[in-house]
Parts: C-alpha cells; sequence; structure tokens
C-alpha cells in the first residue's frame, strides 16, 4: 500500500507472495531488521492515510480494508511471538 500511495496503479502487479512462506527462521539481529522494517512502513502508510487524496471508489475500498488486514496480522504476530505479548491476567 506505501507503493500505491507513492507511485499508484497496482502495487501488487508483480508482487511474490510466495516469498514469505520461505523463512522459517531468524536469528535476533534478523528479527530486529524485520521488526524495525515493520515499523517503518506502518509509519509511512499511517502518514498516508492522514495525507488527504482523491481516490475512487475502489482505491478507498483498499485502504479501508488495509486497515483491518494490517490490524489481523499484527494480532497474529502478538500472539506468535512471547515478546510482543501482553501482559498476562493478573500481573497489571
Amino acid at each position: 500500500m506505501n507503493r500505491w500511495a507513492r507511485e499508484g496503479g497496482n502495487p501488487f502487479a508483480d508482487a511474490k507472495w510466495d516469498e514469505a512462506w520461505k523463512t522459517r527462521a531468524v536469528d535476533e539481529p534478523q528479527w530486529r531488521e524485520i521488526k524495525s522494517g515493520l515499523r517503518g512502513e506502518s509509519e509511512q502508510w499511517l502518514n498516508a492515510l492522514k495525507s488527504p487524496r482523491d481516490v475512487g471508489r475502489v482505491e478507498l475500498a483498499g485502504m479501508i480494508g488495509s486497515i483491518a488486514h494490517l490490524a489481523y496480522h499484527l494480532g497474529a504476530i502478538r500472539q506468535i511471538s512471547k515478546e510482543t505479548r501482553g501482559p498476562r491476567e493478573g500481573t497489571f
């Protein structure tokens, strides 16, 4: 979506959907890099959403859908990764 915000057009036309499934494990430096990249992309998308622009119905639907889609993936990461989970019940 950041690519769409920068360039327009169809940012998914040349997507390599299977690339993400090739990573089976990462070490600590790689995990830090992934988290940093995700943070940067998320902040970039948030800024794009804050910036007024003229969009059609399909683009608007994609923008709205991206919010729910991102929330789904962030929730999945939170469930999988112990370091991103919230406090345990009774500890707050």
